[in-house]
């Protein structure tokens, strides 16, 4: 394994403790270095001082993101790294994902139609072989080419230790393979496996959505007990229920039995059902209209099943889960504090011995930080930290560790200052439109017109486009909307462009201000003025009730502004903006699993359901003869008309999986399967409901609940303008970063003496 000597020998006994012989070679140096003295001596090459530097900026840069430091640390593999880990090679590599994602929806079964209803579908095209094929081997290949890079900079030792990377080989290597198969068969084939195994694409390269995968992993067996539970109970209540509703000899008392309680799966299936409240109360009603004291047994088993077995069942796994989560932000953290620790020793082992026994020179931190990629906000923070000991001229090891706690500080926006006028009217004037009744005098303005518009369709909901009279609404419209640009020009008045610019509410209004005026001209110029004679059916680009509509669809929208004025409904928008931006590996884990049941979706039920000809035109006797699955029961497939949602492509499967999920008549479509296929399509029905529902849906709820507490917890003593100014970075390592001990110094030392690049003696 080629590694680079960094820090290499113990005086008198080099080589020895590194289990490799030094040659000599150019470049290389010789270092001693003393825990106890914090000191080191160092004879350096030429060409040294850079690359230190080069090693300080990239283990910053990996302790900023959380990355390992377990990679070469030569100048060309330094180079090469954070030419991989810039965000255009990122992006690249995503944009490369997610387009080997989206080619589902284009292969056969093509998902390009405009309805997915089998009665009104009209023939999807079709791409002709080769040309999704071309994507993929282009894809393919790219990701060949990450693979390599990946493998270079950690080394064949770290290669062989990593799983993911060789699950990553092979399932490059059996893709291809497949691919070649595929083309061989001039894409003929009825499978296609590596479909399958392409999310894994969207999961290696996501470290958080790997933590998530893996703590997702460890907590099943710990629910597997109120799993088996929640099983004895569905069969203990399902052969209750078949002796309490067996077939009658009189005809007319055996509607439970008939429709729920016929056999044993279609009793364990009509409890199931129950469980999720999906068939409440229909399951009951022919029993509870003979004797209410059935009603006993279908509301022992809700209680005991729905509201006691399945919310534990949701609280073991997010206590489970929660618990891994923190081992793994742990680890996290860990990375962070070990990057840190290693720029210092880096950086105190670099220049004069002086400088080495006393610390880092902060002009060298200075230097350091300045090539750091990072956000400028943070990086002038601690700058600004590391100013604080120019006195002194070098920082100590604790004081280095310190400096970089302004990562984890909320950042605080600054506006500009108000723009100064000469003349006192204008400055009384400024005085008062800068005011916060002004935004509230706003407020009250959007909530009218939104009220305003809201009244007039309730009166006009009865009269089709054709025959309404905009004349009112066009009137009422264009005041408001004249009030709304007379507000943005005294507010910018008030505060200066800058300082208008600089409220996230202000620009979201003032975009949408000037967008609304230049609709009302757009309708001027076709229409011309207004007045009470308009003909509504007159067209030009757009029909006139078209441009209205979209005119107060945006003003209905602006209405939003009252967001950022309201605190509690301030921090809720934060934090689903927080979910967007930091829990994307938990959604993404989510659209994993959805990709994958979409998948064994169309393999298993594509086309299994066909609506019969020309159904409008069937009584219900001949659509009885036409097949033995059809059914127009109540409640059923067919009755309900749920023709689009099929497993006939892509779209149409991910759009059926999200119905299961949502749980509101999925027992409707496990019925229609399991009577055009088999009973055991069941199965995949419920282990669905079981992944999605249960499992996935539940825990990410209870991280929303999280995260809003984390939030309202660091703010609620804040006033509305804190709340403004203030801008909680959130992230999973924040969330639980009171709960997180931080690692000692020894354990520091012990993981820097474990690089397997970067040998150091102690």
């Amino acid at each position: 394994m080629e590694t680079d000597s960094l820090l290499t020998g113990a005086s008198g006994d080099y080589g020895s403790s590194s289990g490799t012989e030094d040659r000599g070679s150019p470049g290389s140096r010789r270092m001693s270095y003393s825990v106890a003295r914090q000191s080191c001596n160092v004879d350096r090459a030429p060409g040294d001082e850079e690359l230190y530097l080069q090693q300080a900026v990239v283990f910053i840069e990996d302790a900023i993101q959380y990355r390992s430091i377990n990679h070469r640390v030569d100048a060309r593999s330094l180079r090469l790294y954070r030419w991989y880990y810039s965000r255009i090679c990122q992006w690249f590599l995503g944009l490369t994902i997610a387009v080997l994602l989206l080619l589902a929806f284009v292969e056969r079964p093509s998902s390009l139609s405009i309805s997915s209803d089998p009665r009104f579908r009209s023939p999807a095209w079709q791409p002709p072989c080769g040309f999704t094929e071309s994507f993929e081997i282009v894809c393919l290949l790219i990701f060949c080419l990450d693979l390599a890079v990946k493998s270079y900079l950690i080394g064949w030792e770290e290669f062989r230790k990593n799983k993911w990377l060789i699950a990553y080989t092979a399932v490059i290597v059996f893709s291809v393979i497949d691919w070649v198969l595929s083309v061989s068969m001039v894409c003929d084939e009825r499978l296609r496996v590596r479909r399958l195994l392409r999310p894994f694409f969207l999961l290696q390269n996501s470290s958080l959505m790997k933590k998530t995968l893996k703590c997702i992993k460890r907590t099943l067996p710990e629910i597997a007990s109120v799993i088996l539970l929640l099983a004895l109970h569905l069969c203990l209540f399902t052969m209750i229920g078949m002796l309490l509703f067996a077939k009658n000899a009189d005809p007319k008392r055996n509607g439970e039995w008939e429709l729920h309680f016929k056999d044993f799966s279609s009793s364990l299936t009509s409890l199931l059902v129950l469980l999720t409240t999906a068939n409440n109360p229909d399951v009951m009603i022919p029993a509870y209209s003979l004797n209410r004291a059935y009603s006993l047994f279908f509301v022992s088993f809700s209680v005991i099943g729905t509201y006691c077995l399945m919310n534990l069942l949701t609280a073991i796994i997010y206590n489970q889960f929660r618990g891994y989560l923190l081992m793994s932000v742990q680890t996290s953290i860990i990375r962070r504090r070990l990057g840190i620790r290693a720029a210092f020793q880096i950086l105190c082992c670099r220049g004069a011995e002086r400088a080495a026994e006393e610390g880092v020179a902060v002009d060298v931190m200075l230097n350091v930080m300045s090539r750091v990629q990072m956000k400028s906000y943070y990086r002038a923070a601690i700058t600004k930290e590391a100013q604080q000991y120019a006195d002194v001229g070098y920082m100590e090891r604790e004081q280095f560790r310190k400096i970089f706690d302004e990562l984890d500080k909320d950042r605080i926006k600054e506006h500009p200052p108000l723009p100064e006028y000469n003349s006192p009217v204008l400055q009384t004037l400024q005085n008062v439109f800068s005011h916060y009744y002004l935004t509230i005098l706003g407020n009250a303005v959007a909530l009218a017109n939104v009220m305003s518009i809201c009244t007039i369709l309730v009166l006009n909901s009865d009269k089709s486009t054709a025959d309404r009279d905009n004349y009112i609404m066009e009137i009422i419209n264009m005041c408001f909307i004249l009030y709304y640009l007379f507000e943005m020009c005294l507010k910018i008045f008030a505060f200066g462009w800058k300082g208008y610019l600089s409220y996230r509410n202000n620009i979201f209004d003032g975009f949408l201000t000037i967008l609304l005026l230049l609709l009302q001209i757009t309708i001027y110029i076709i229409y011309k003025l207004p007045y009470s004679q308009w003909d509504p059916s007159s067209h030009g680009v757009m029909s006139l009730w078209e441009m209205m509509r979209l005119v107060n669809m945006l003003i209905v929208f602006r209405f939003l502004r009252i967001i950022p004025d309201i605190k509690l409904m301030a921090l809720v928008a934060s934090t689903l903006l927080d979910l967007l931006k930091n829990f994307r590996a938990f959604a993404g884990i989510l659209m994993v699993v959805f990709y994958v049941f979409a998948v064994i979706g169309i393999w298993l039920f594509e086309g299994a359901i066909k609506p019969p000809p020309d159904m409008s035109g069937l009584s219900n006797s001949s659509m009885e003869n036409i097949s033995s699955n059809f059914s127009m029961e109540c409640g059923t497939y067919e009755q309900l008309g749920y023709w689009p949602n099929n497993f006939d492509d892509f779209g149409a499967s991910i759009m059926l999986l999200y119905d299961v999920m949502i749980v509101n008549n999925w027992q409707a479509f496990m019925d229609a399967y399991s009577r055009y296929t088999t009973e055991w399509s069941k199965i995949y029905f419920v282990s669905w409901w079981l992944t999605s529902s249960v499992m996935w849906v539940n825990l990410f709820v209870a991280l929303i609940l999280e995260n809003f507490i984390y939030t309202w917890d660091r703010s609620h003593s804040c006033s509305v303008t804190d709340v403004e100014r203030i801008r909680y970075d959130t992230s999973v390592q924040l969330m639980f970063r009171e709960q997180i001990k931080e690692p000692t110094e020894e354990e520091l030392i012990c993981q820097l003496h474990q690089h397997p690049h970067l040998h150091l003696h102690w």
